[in-house]
């Protein structure tokens, strides 16, 4: 079956779990895209795809939102992040990333800029 509709068994077990755990920026976005508030578009939260978890996905769209702590600024994790975003935009994915920062000063922003991703995509 297709990698992206069946993700192995940890993958579930680990989304499933980071769902309960939800850092405090990505509660604040999923707030704004749990209800539709952008378009209509519907997001999944903590969604896997292949052995990656990303943090929303409008799957119609094949876009997928990533909330980055401070970790993210290091180098192992931004060689890792690369490797997952090349894995994911080799599966037809778009990848917008956002700092918690950003989530917590400027919403509004974050929303408009991720509507226009949306909107732009096929």
């Amino acid at each position: 079956m297709n990698e992206l509709r069946k993700p192995k068994r940890q993958s579930r077990k680990n989304a499933r779990a980071l769902r309960k755990n939800m850092t405090e920026a990505e509660s604040k976005l999923w707030l704004h895209l749990r209800m539709k508030l952008l378009g209509g578009y519907k997001f999944r939260r903590q969604h896997p795809i292949g052995s990656y978890i990303t943090d929303f996905a409008c799957i119609p769209k094949k876009l997928i939102v990533e909330v980055d702590g401070a970790t993210h600024g290091s180098k192992i994790e931004i060689i890792y992040d690369d490797k997952r975003i090349n894995f994911l935009k080799s599966k037809g994915w778009n990848v917008v990333r956002y700092g918690n920062e950003e989530i917590y000063k400027n919403i509004d922003d974050v929303l408009d800029d991720i509507y226009a991703h949306l909107t732009e995509l096929k």
